[in-house]
């Protein structure tokens, strides 16, 4: 009991600083707000201008692809991961040597600073959520068991997407530089992973490798149940798919942590 309770301070700790940490950048958090609002603007219009001769694309109506694209734009954030650029910080700085030396899970801390922010976006978006219902036409779901599927699949693609981020940004243990890989990462998943078409759009080609990928447990498969593109009866499954991606990326994440340790290269010194 005494363990957890530890636990539960240390890492609780963490938590509780999230909020203080993204509260500390408001003009970047206006700024955010007011480019998604730009955005959902420019995305009802073109989807309007798409589907004026009616009918279907990709097997989607006009609601269900404007319900997608529309909360798929708001959970952007789980796409655009900054663990990267935290793990080249932390090189350059020599700042890794301190983490690695307190006495908590190195990774476990950044997990949970990940879902601290997870949340507080969640929350940040709420305004845009309901900007989204009044003025862009978007459908939400009535009943609680898509609401609990969607938190799930959310929670589990999130997670997945935290071990996958965690295993690239080990690269900046052999490079100096990581501008240039986030820029790759972030342009391969954003694409992968449903945040910008519904993957029933791509050609089949593209959906198979989409599929492949882990990309897609993170976006597309939350938001399919949200919007309505998938059904709630097909959860089990998805949610099989998420924990297996979840469970082999977490255990290659710890080995290749422990195998990267070995090249720390610190500018300057």
């Amino acid at each position: 009991m005494n363990r957890l309770r530890h636990l539960f301070n240390v890492y609780g700790a963490v938590l509780a600083a999230v909020p203080k940490f993204y509260t500390a950048y408001r003009a970047w958090v206006w700024m955010e707000f007011v480019v998604q609002i730009l955005a959902m603007v420019v995305l009802y219009f073109f989807w309007q201008a798409v589907y004026a001769s009616g009918g279907a694309l990709g097997g989607l109506t006009f609601q269900q692809t404007i319900n997608y694209v529309m909360l798929a734009q708001m959970l952007m954030p789980l796409v655009e991961n900054r663990l990267i650029f935290n793990f080249g910080w932390m090189l350059r700085e020599g700042q890794i040597a301190i983490d690695l030396l307190r006495p908590m899970d190195f990774q476990a801390r950044l997990y949970v600073d990940a879902v601290g922010n997870l949340f507080l976006n969640l929350l940040v978006k709420a305004p845009l959520l309901i900007m989204a219902v009044v003025f862009f036409q978007v459908q939400l779901p009535r009943d609680v068991t898509t609401w609990l599927v969607f938190i799930v699949a959310l929670a589990l693609g999130h997670a997945v997407m935290f071990f996958f981020d965690w295993i690239f940004s080990c690269l900046a243990f052999y490079s100096t530089e990581t501008w240039g890989l986030s820029v790759v990462r972030v342009a391969v998943v954003t694409f992968f992973s449903g945040a910008i078409v519904p993957l029933q759009m791509m050609p089949h080609w593209l959906q198979t490798t989409a599929n492949l990928l882990p990309f897609a447990q993170s976006v597309y498969v939350p938001v399919s149940f949200l919007s309505g593109v998938t059904p709630s009866s097909a959860a089990a499954q998805a949610w099989l798919i998420q924990l297996a991606w979840l469970i082999g990326l977490g255990v290659i994440s710890r080995l290749v942590f422990r195998r990267s340790l070995r090249k720390i290269t610190v500018q300057g010194g």
